[in-house]
């Protein structure tokens, strides 16, 4: 009788709970215990079992509103490079023809080169993720969908290396963020053409600030003081203040003559400072995430998840993301290499 109890408390029964079917190979699987969260022996999937598919009501709004910023900018670039064109080129044609032809040739490669890469950036595809076989065992082989997840709302697999966007509809790879500037993903397919845009359009917009001063200050009107300066008057805060505030009535009053081409080119001299001081903090952070050999993402999810992956840090990640083979890259000089010989 006391062996029948002992034989009793070993014996286990599995009940339909914890049984459950991989989605990656159709193969069933016995869980230890009802996890949400659980990967498949086999294939290697991920299974989340409290994922599902979120409800998307304002999806149209987005895109409409992705659409309107596309245009929006777009019109405002074609503004800045019409108005340029219009309030610069007469004032150097007239000084100079070498400035004029010079300025025009500037221009017309400055407006090509980010119109261009705006246009690929904003409607060329994004990433498309890798299309895998799956959901059948004879077909999914062993660690085929290492590490892959399933996507509710696209109702296919996802790659570690892929992301849902919510804004587009549909999954991107290596995605960095969604920009609404250019209404689409930033990912694996247009990051580089993202890049050059900034690139070209920090460079247009301080060329734009530079020629509206450089231009701005033959036409602007004489200034006319309410005070004559002494200059012979010493140096103090008194004297400083009051100059200060001598030469900016001046200025404004000076600024109430001036004629379209000389309210145009202030316009584009305050929009080219500001636009390039927004757009260089931009690329300064796209640039750093690209010499740690991460996306913005990725930065975000190393952070919530506190994980420490190994990621090498170096200029050869920002050469290898242009395009520019590795044989290139090795001729760079390193830091490490440096210590080390100086250690020697």
């Amino acid at each position: 009788m006391a062996d029948s109890e002992d034989k009793e408390q070993f014996v286990a029964t599995v009940s339909e709970d914890h049984e459950t079917t991989c989605w990656g190979c159709g193969l069933r699987l016995i869980l230890p215990s009802n996890a949400p969260v659980f990967k498949c022996g086999w294939c290697g999937a991920v299974t989340n079992q409290n994922d599902k598919k979120r409800e998307n009501k304002w999806f149209w709004w987005k895109r409409l509103r992705d659409r309107c910023f596309v245009f929006v900018l777009l019109g405002f670039m074609l503004l800045v490079i019409g108005g340029g064109l219009w309030a610069v080129l007469p004032i150097l044609f007239d000084n100079s023809l070498f400035a004029g032809v010079l300025h025009s040739f500037i221009a017309a490669v400055l407006s090509l080169s980010t119109l261009s890469t705006f246009a690929l950036a904003s409607f060329g595809c994004a990433g498309t993720p890798p299309i895998i076989q799956w959901g059948s065992y004879p077909v999914v082989g062993k660690g085929h969908l290492e590490n892959y997840t399933f996507c509710h709302d696209c109702l296919k697999p996802k790659s570690p290396r892929s992301h849902h966007c919510r804004s587009c509809g549909f999954c991107i790879l290596d995605m960095d963020h969604h920009c609404p500037f250019i209404g689409n993903c930033v990912g694996a397919a247009n990051h580089r053409h993202f890049i050059l845009f900034l690139i070209s359009a920090v460079a247009s917009m301080l060329y734009v600030a530079f020629m509206s001063a450089y231009v701005g200050s033959q036409i602007w009107p004489p200034l006319t003081y309410r005070q004559p300066l002494d200059p012979l008057s010493g140096i103090n805060s008194d004297v400083a203040w009051r100059t200060l505030t001598e030469s900016f009535l001046a200025l404004l009053n000076s600024a109430l003559l001036l004629s379209a081409r000389g309210l145009v080119l202030v316009y584009l001299f305050f929009a080219g400072i500001s636009v390039q001081i927004g757009l260089s903090v931009l690329l300064w952070q796209q640039l750093s995430y690209i010499y740690e050999g991460k996306t913005y993402l990725s930065h975000l999810s190393a952070q919530r998840t506190a994980t420490d992956e190994v990621v090498e840090k170096d200029c050869k990640n920002i050469l290898l993301f242009f395009g520019c083979p590795y044989s290139v890259s090795r001729l760079l000089p390193t830091v490490r290499d440096s210590q080390k010989r100086h250690r020697k």
